[in-house]
């Protein structure tokens, strides 16, 4: 499956650093949110991502196409005139990404539905470029197989602003609504699965996933939750840019699964 990550906001909500910087691009511990989260993915073996652009897309691109440079040890070699380049050993992720620019003002229906053609007839997941989290993908995956429906997406429970879910105790969304100040319920932490189906509820660039396509799968009972009791953050604010600063550095980030012991053989994975 392909992993579709929607990076094409402003970031209004964290200016002090998305001015300059989009949002998905702003740094934790020295790499792009964007990357952690792709690394996330890219431990439990999806490797071909399609990030949804749109807000300063020009610099995404050209951190990807300098990624392989910045990553490699290089020899520049300049003597009896020459100007050759040798990669002497690189860390570079054995990656595909193709950045797409879905639009600076497109909402994030449209964005989805503007990289149809690089999808096909397959499923796909989805997530939003500012949230890392610890959820077993083997996992979710498995349990969306296993229901049959569009689409499934990845609950936590957090009292924060989030688009606010009603589940069934068997996992069925029985509605999906706009977030009130107050609610301490379910909420859509991104980490979706969604069939090619989902491109027919999907319409122009003024498409909004949450509030259109998400309510009318939910009233359909074809929208389903895995329930993460993990962890899971976003960055919304710098307060949180600086939190998950700190559990970096610190070395207890949850989200970096990449450094724990390998799921199949108990080896770690560097």
């Amino acid at each position: 499956m392909k992993v579709v990550i929607l990076a094409g906001g402003a970031g209004t909500r964290i200016s002090e650093e998305s001015v300059t910087t989009p949002k998905p691009m702003v740094e934790i511990g020295g790499m792009p949110v964007l990357w952690h989260i792709m690394k996330e993915y890219a431990w439990y073996g999806y490797r071909e991502f399609i990030i949804c652009a749109g807000y300063k897309q020009a610099y995404i691109k050209q951190w990807f196409a300098d990624y392989f440079l910045n990553s490699s040890d290089v020899t520049f070699d300049f003597t009896e005139k020459r100007n050759d380049m040798y990669v002497r050993s690189s860390n570079v992720e054995p990656w595909k990404v193709t950045v797409a620019d879905t639009g600076a003002d497109t909402m994030t229906g449209g964005r989805i539905k503007r990289i149809q053609k690089y999808i096909g007839d397959e499923p796909f997941m989805l997530t939003y470029g500012d949230a890392v989290c610890d959820v077993n993908i083997d996992r979710l995956v498995e349990f969306h197989c296993s229901h049959g429906k569009i689409a499934t997406l990845t609950s936590v429970v957090r009292r924060q602003d989030k688009g606010v879910l009603d589940i069934s105790d068997v996992g069925v969304v029985k509605a999906f609504r706009e977030k009130r100040s107050d609610d301490g319920m379910p909420i859509n932490a991104g980490y979706m699965i969604l069939e090619p189906e989902i491109f027919r509820y999907l319409e122009g660039d003024d498409t909004i996933f949450e509030t259109i396509a998400l309510e009318v799968l939910a009233k359909e009972g074809e929208l389903m939750s895995y329930r993460h009791d993990g962890f899971w953050q976003c960055m919304d604010s710098l307060r949180e840019k600086q939190l998950l600063e700190k559990l970096w550095a610190k070395g207890n980030a949850p989200w970096k699964v990449w450094e724990q012991e390998d799921r199949y053989n108990g080896s770690a994975e560097r």
